[in-house]
């Protein structure tokens, strides 16, 4: 019986990392269809899974899209569900299909973001740990904790709910590009749930806390800010993230890029509906009361 939920990978130049993870997906009891959008890699990945892995369909794309490249995966996918993952990710034996049942049992239910384990000793990925004490409320019959935000390399999406929000913007390339698509999901009446239930491995490298990686981390959080929240709240938040950061180069060059997306941040600001600014007002108060006795 054919899977009602498709892979889609999205990967640039980490070609064997890529060719070491496709074999867990393709072992699978769901027998999922994988679907690789290669990111303008310049190392070969396209040509070596194409080789290695003929069954899966490849989308070659000629120019980077960052996080936005999975959209075109998420876009050639005849199934009603994807699960997005990394080139060095991959989902848990019967995951996928506890993932569909609940998507299949709720039709309000925009996307389940897994319980993933990290490294070999499958530590417990601290954004879940946070998303399992989440104080917002559930909708009636809502699974799991109720979300605002999700890990790219662990959540299963309606796919229809991801192309009514507009999928990942492409000015936020890798790095919290997440909470947009999020809020913007939200927005249009989707619900988002953590499943601890629904297992997702992550092998990251031992070098992925890259400096440009927090830099744009940093510039993403106040673009979203900036775009969706009202101007009060978008202060509040900008000047606790200020707080924190530490005053390094790093934090300089995130501050004067964020600062350089001022035009087009007017030009497609839309606030948040009332209802799902107060959920993120919960989340941030949450968050700084746990890390006041922290």
């Amino acid at each position: 019986m054919p899977s009602d939920v498709t892979i889609v990978i999205a990967s640039r130049d980490r070609r064997d990392r890529l060719l070491a993870s496709l074999p867990y997906h393709h072992a699978l009891p769901e027998r999922p269809e994988v679907i690789l959008v290669d990111d303008a890699s310049s190392d070969g990945s396209a040509d070596a899974v194409e080789a290695a892995f003929p069954e899966v369909r490849v989308i070659r794309r000629r120019t980077s899209g960052g996080g936005a490249a999975r959209n075109d995966g998420i876009a050639a996918a005849t199934t009603p569900y994807v699960a997005l993952a990394d080139d060095d990710s991959w989902y848990a034996p019967g995951a996928l299909a506890h993932a569909a049942t609940l998507l299949d049992a709720d039709a309000r239910l925009g996307l389940i973001n897994a319980h993933v384990v990290v490294g070999r000793g499958e530590r417990d990925d601290p954004t879940c740990v946070e998303m399992a004490q989440s104080p917002l409320p559930a909708a009636p019959g809502q699974p799991g904790h109720p979300l605002l935000s999700f890990i790219a390399c662990g959540a299963i999406v309606r796919r229809s709910a991801v192309l009514e929000a507009g999928g990942f913007d492409a000015r936020l390339g890798i790095g919290g590009e997440e909470e947009l698509l999020a809020w913007d999901m939200a927005a249009r009446g989707w619900l988002l749930s953590y499943v601890p239930e629904v297992i997702a491995h992550h092998h990251p490298p031992p070098n992925d806390g890259r400096p440009e990686r927090r830099e744009r981390g940093i510039r993403n959080t106040l673009w979203t800010t900036w775009l969706r929240r009202p101007v009060a709240a978008a202060a509040r938040r900008t000047a606790l993230q200020l707080v924190r950061l530490p005053p390094d180069r790093h934090t300089a060059r995130a501050l004067v890029s964020a600062v350089a997306g001022v035009p087009w941040l007017r030009r497609e600001r839309r606030v948040l509906p009332a209802e799902v600014e107060l959920r993120v007002r919960m989340l941030e108060d949450a968050q700084l009361r746990r890390r006041k006795y922290a």
